[in-house]
Protein backbone atom coordinates (compact mmCIF):
# COMPACT_ATOMS: atom_id res chain seq x y z
CA UNK A 1 0.00 0.00 0.00
CA UNK A 2 2.67 2.35 0.77
CA UNK A 3 4.87 1.89 -2.32
CA UNK A 4 1.35 2.22 -4.78
CA UNK A 5 1.03 5.28 -2.15
CA UNK A 6 4.60 6.47 -2.93
CA UNK A 7 4.55 5.70 -6.81
CA UNK A 8 0.67 8.17 -7.04
CA UNK A 9 2.24 10.97 -5.37
CA UNK A 10 5.26 10.93 -7.54
CA UNK A 11 2.85 11.13 -10.38
CA UNK A 12 1.06 13.79 -8.42
CA UNK A 13 -1.97 11.32 -8.01
CA UNK A 14 -2.58 12.87 -4.30
CA UNK A 15 -6.18 11.99 -4.24
CA UNK A 16 -5.36 8.37 -4.76
CA UNK A 17 -2.36 8.54 -2.80
CA UNK A 18 -4.19 10.01 0.60
CA UNK A 19 -6.22 6.60 1.29
CA UNK A 20 -3.94 4.44 0.92
CA UNK A 21 -0.98 5.92 2.87
CA UNK A 22 -3.64 6.69 5.44
CA UNK A 23 -4.82 2.78 5.45
CA UNK A 24 -1.49 2.15 5.23
CA UNK A 25 -0.38 3.90 9.16
CA UNK A 26 -3.74 2.96 10.46
CA UNK A 27 -2.66 -1.10 9.64
CA UNK A 28 0.95 -0.62 11.15
CA UNK A 29 -0.70 0.69 14.43
CA UNK A 30 -2.76 -1.92 14.40
CA UNK A 31 -0.04 -4.54 14.00
CA UNK A 32 2.78 -3.26 15.63
CA UNK A 33 2.22 -0.42 17.62
CA UNK A 34 2.04 2.86 18.04
CA UNK A 35 5.93 3.13 18.27
CA UNK A 36 7.72 1.23 15.36
CA UNK A 37 10.10 2.23 13.17
CA UNK A 38 8.10 0.96 10.46
CA UNK A 39 4.69 3.47 12.32
CA UNK A 40 7.22 6.23 12.37
CA UNK A 41 8.28 5.39 8.16
CA UNK A 42 4.77 5.78 7.20
CA UNK A 43 4.01 8.82 9.30
CA UNK A 44 6.89 10.67 7.56
CA UNK A 45 5.68 9.45 4.47
CA UNK A 46 2.00 10.82 5.09
CA UNK A 47 3.92 14.08 6.04
CA UNK A 48 5.10 13.98 2.63
CA UNK A 49 2.18 13.87 0.94
CA UNK A 50 0.46 16.52 2.45
CA UNK A 51 4.14 18.22 1.89
CA UNK A 52 3.97 18.36 -1.28
CA UNK A 53 0.16 19.75 -1.33
CA UNK A 54 1.27 22.50 0.77
CA UNK A 55 -0.55 21.00 3.46
CA UNK A 56 2.26 22.39 6.09
CA UNK A 57 -0.23 22.25 9.20
CA UNK A 58 -1.16 18.64 8.36
CA UNK A 59 2.55 17.68 7.27
CA UNK A 60 4.34 18.81 10.68
CA UNK A 61 2.33 17.16 13.47
CA UNK A 62 3.42 13.71 11.91
CA UNK A 63 6.61 14.65 10.70
CA UNK A 64 7.24 15.60 14.29
CA UNK A 65 6.02 12.41 15.83
CA UNK A 66 8.04 10.05 13.35
CA UNK A 67 11.03 12.24 15.08
CA UNK A 68 10.03 11.62 18.16
CA UNK A 69 9.38 7.69 17.47
CA UNK A 70 12.65 7.30 15.34
CA UNK A 71 14.51 9.36 18.40
CA UNK A 72 13.30 6.94 21.05
CA UNK A 73 14.02 3.50 18.89
CA UNK A 74 16.49 3.74 17.06
CA UNK A 75 18.57 6.47 19.39
CA UNK A 76 19.96 10.00 18.75
CA UNK A 77 22.54 9.07 15.99
CA UNK A 78 20.82 6.91 13.21
CA UNK A 79 20.57 7.83 9.58
CA UNK A 80 16.88 8.23 9.99
CA UNK A 81 16.71 10.28 13.04
CA UNK A 82 18.65 12.35 10.66
CA UNK A 83 16.34 12.12 7.81
CA UNK A 84 13.64 12.73 10.12
CA UNK A 85 15.05 15.90 11.11
CA UNK A 86 15.66 16.69 7.60
CA UNK A 87 12.44 16.39 6.20
CA UNK A 88 10.82 18.29 9.29
CA UNK A 89 13.83 21.18 8.69
CA UNK A 90 12.32 21.40 5.29
CA UNK A 91 9.03 22.19 6.27
CA UNK A 92 10.09 24.67 8.28
CA UNK A 93 12.32 26.39 5.64
CA UNK A 94 9.43 26.37 3.39
CA UNK A 95 7.41 28.01 5.64
CA UNK A 96 10.45 30.34 6.31
CA UNK A 97 10.40 29.29 9.73
CA UNK A 98 14.68 29.11 9.68
CA UNK A 99 14.88 29.51 13.18
CA UNK A 100 13.49 25.93 13.49
CA UNK A 101 14.60 24.57 11.03
CA UNK A 102 18.36 25.26 11.47
CA UNK A 103 19.44 23.38 14.29
CA UNK A 104 17.44 20.40 12.54
CA UNK A 105 19.72 20.44 9.62
CA UNK A 106 22.56 20.95 11.87
CA UNK A 107 21.98 18.01 13.90
CA UNK A 108 21.03 16.19 11.22
CA UNK A 109 24.66 16.78 9.52
CA UNK A 110 26.52 15.96 12.08
CA UNK A 111 24.74 12.46 12.95
CA UNK A 112 25.61 11.78 9.04
CA UNK A 113 28.90 12.99 9.06
CA UNK A 114 29.81 10.47 12.02
CA UNK A 115 27.82 7.57 10.79
CA UNK A 116 28.09 7.48 6.70
CA UNK A 117 30.55 10.17 6.09
CA UNK A 118 31.51 13.30 4.54
CA UNK A 119 30.36 12.48 1.30
CA UNK A 120 27.80 10.18 1.80
CA UNK A 121 24.73 11.32 -0.39
CA UNK A 122 22.29 11.23 2.61
CA UNK A 123 25.14 13.89 3.98
CA UNK A 124 25.39 15.91 0.96
CA UNK A 125 21.87 16.67 0.20
CA UNK A 126 21.69 17.47 3.76
CA UNK A 127 24.22 20.18 3.48
CA UNK A 128 22.82 20.91 0.47
CA UNK A 129 18.99 21.67 1.90
CA UNK A 130 20.71 23.45 4.78
CA UNK A 131 22.91 25.45 2.08
CA UNK A 132 19.30 26.64 -0.10
CA UNK A 133 17.65 27.88 3.53
CA UNK A 134 21.30 29.87 4.46
CA UNK A 135 21.04 31.43 1.06
CA UNK A 136 17.81 32.63 1.53
CA UNK A 137 18.32 34.15 4.67
CA UNK A 138 21.61 36.04 3.03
Amino acid sequence: MNNLAELYRKQGKYEAAEPLYVDALAMWKKLLGEEHPDVAQSMNNLAALYYSQGKYEVAEPLYVDALAISKKLLGEEHPDVASSMNNLAELYRKQGKYEAAEPLYVDAIKILETVLGNEHPWTITIRNNYQIMLDKMS
